[in-house]
């Protein structure tokens, strides 16, 4: 049975009522879905009934011969616009009773309500997704998001009244005055107006995980195995390959599985066994010269991109548009992200495997080496994934999304994630000798280059190139003048800027996206390198930080670790 995967974007309109004039309603649907076509080029399809509207464009990545969207069930009670992934949905499959009407992944959602007449289903799926899915006999509607927010998901109503849901803020800003973010792992129901988070988790507790420890061939089989779930493709695709350690160790893995047909248990050989890997970076840049160590040992196609500052820069308005944020460190990193996305679309690639997560869950920003115990350090790992949605899966996302290419991140998938956030932190933690994410280094002892494996964290905006950050700041002192940004407070009362640099991002967010609704969907907050109250506890010196640079870390970046 193959897989249909419904990379895209998702549209809906629910609450329509018979004075509508449905007509015109389907085409401002279509219209506004069109604004977010980026992230499904290949094809739209459109459902109307009597209560509900729902726009899917799609990205083939698996079969891209069939698999149209919205799917609709047997007997057509059931709609269903989908945009992610349904990892375990074989297994699923398995003694539901359902008539399917297709191989695709998502099919299996139709499938599981139908079975258990409620939402509870959600929890069953391992995956990303973003979906909505419209009950004619009720008249409802079960919308949902995964547990992490890897896929993106906006909703609000219009002046009549309605519900609408997109994949993009962009289909909703100039609809729905109460534009917000859905919250990640979380599910709604129109008909009970329940919005109920149904992901939980004994790990995300500390005293859940104390004591427990794992060998490191386990952490290593685990991970690979979320690699190897996420290489269903019958489209060309690579990794993209910064050269610090999670891209690499991502890279790896991929290699080790890149010639065998996943869709078919790897019976058959892959219709791309060439694994491709992609970097950029400023010419001389820390990244592309690791990555081109990295893809030397792991046999990899290379390519790296060198950018210039001038083409960053000119870049940036089209940037937020397409992230819609205006923080500082993920602007600074999406532009990059971005520009290397639109050359990999220009090769015909359509989807990476990515490296998003790991230093989350395994505290590998710098700022962990302060962390004053297991607890502490803990207790941190679960804010930053509970905030990844805001940050670096927006990024990865929407950045690669802009050009019609889908970023998967295998650390996040949820399987693995309950094996490594249940590990006791104690055995995570950095400091006295112990270089950052120490844990997952020895679990792939021989598997990279030592200078690789080893390699102590840069963020991603500051590996392209340092002259990358430098250069936005002094742009930004240019063109923001002292008077305007005088006058900061009064403009953006809300998340007010605090150095020029951001208030040239959040006057080009404004642009776009007016409106106090839509500021709001971004985190407030001091822009500092580690963001959190919790660990300005950890060391006076964060409360002075107003640059998220990893390099702003002073006594870390710097410091030279006996590993």
């Amino acid at each position: 049975m193959r897989s249909v995967l419904p990379v895209c974007s998702i549209f809906g309109i629910f609450g329509l009522s018979s004075d509508d004039d449905h007509t015109t309603l389907r085409a401002h649907a279509v219209e506004l879905s069109r604004r977010q076509r980026h992230r499904g080029p290949d094809w739209s399809g459109v459902f109307a009934d009597d209560g509900a509207i729902l726009v899917h464009e799609r990205l083939a990545i698996v079969d891209p011969a069939s698999g149209a969207q919205p799917l609709r069930s047997r007997d057509g009670r059931l709609a269903l616009a989908v945009n992610g992934e349904i990892y375990n949905h074989r297994q699923l499959r398995d003694g539901l009773g359902y008539d399917f009407t297709t191989g695709s992944d998502s099919e299996v959602v139709n499938a599981l309500y139908r079975s258990t007449g409620g939402t509870g289903f959600v929890s069953e799926l391992n995956g990303i997704f973003a979906f909505a899915l419209w009950d004619r006999d009720r008249q409802a509607a079960i919308i949902a998001r995964d547990p992490i927010g890897v896929c993106p998901l906006y909703w609000g109503h219009d002046a009549a009244g309605r519900l609408l849901v997109a994949s993009e803020m962009k289909a909703l800003v100039d609809v729905c005055d109460d534009v917000a973010q859905f919250p990640p792992g979380h599910v709604y129901d129109t008909a009970t107006g329940e919005l109920r988070r149904f992901h939980h988790r004994d790990w995300r507790e500390h005293d859940a995980t104390a004591g427990t420890t794992i060998p490191p061939a386990a952490l290593r089989e685990a991970f690979e195995q979320a690699v190897h779930r996420q290489l269903m493709t019958d489209v060309p695709y690579g990794v993209l390959l910064s050269g610090g350690l999670d891209s690499s160790l991502v890279a790896a893995c991929a290699a080790k599985f890149a010639r065998d047909r996943v869709e078919d248990d790897d019976r058959s050989e892959a219709w791309w066994p060439r694994l491709h890997s992609f970097a950029i970076g400023l010419d001389g840049s820390p990244d592309l010269a690791a990555a081109a160590t990295a893809a030397e040992m792991l046999g990899t196609q290379h390519h790296g991109f060198v950018y210039t500052f001038e083409e960053g820069l000119d870049a940036l308005p089209e940037v937020i548009r397409h992230i819609e944020t205006y923080d500082v460190t993920t602007i600074r990193a999406s532009t990059p992200m971005f520009l290397l996305a639109r050359r990999i679309k220009a090769m015909g690639v359509k989807m990476v495997l990515s490296g998003e997560g790991a230093d989350e869950i395994f505290g590998g920003y710098l700022y962990f080496h302060k962390a004053p115990s297991a607890e502490a350090f803990h207790d941190e790992t679960v804010r930053k994934l509970d905030a990844l949605h805001n940050y670096d899966c927006l990024r990865a996302n929407k950045s690669m999304m802009a050009w019609g290419v889908e970023a998967r991140v295998p650390f996040l998938d949820l399987e693995f994630l309950d094996t490594a956030m249940g590990i006791d932190a104690t055995a995570k933690m950095a400091g006295a000798g112990r270089i950052e994410k120490h844990i997952v280094r020895e679990a792939f002892d021989g598997a990279l280059p030592d200078e690789i494996l080893w390699r102590q964290k840069e963020q991603f905006s500051d590996g392209v190139g340092y002259g990358w950050i430098d250069g936005l700041k002094d742009h930004a002192e240019l063109v923001v003048t002292d008077a305007e940004f005088a006058e900061a407070a009064a403009r953006f009362p809300h998340n007010t800027p605090e150095t020029k640099e951001a208030f040239l991002y959040r006057s080009l967010f404004e642009r776009h996206f007016p409106g106090t609704a839509a500021a709001a969907t971004v985190p407030g907050g001091k822009s500092i390198a580690c963001s959190t109250p919790a660990a300005l506890e950890w060391d006076p010196e964060f409360a002075a930080l107003a640059d998220p640079s990893g390099r702003a870390v002073r006594g870390v970046h710097d410091q030279a670790l006996d590993v």
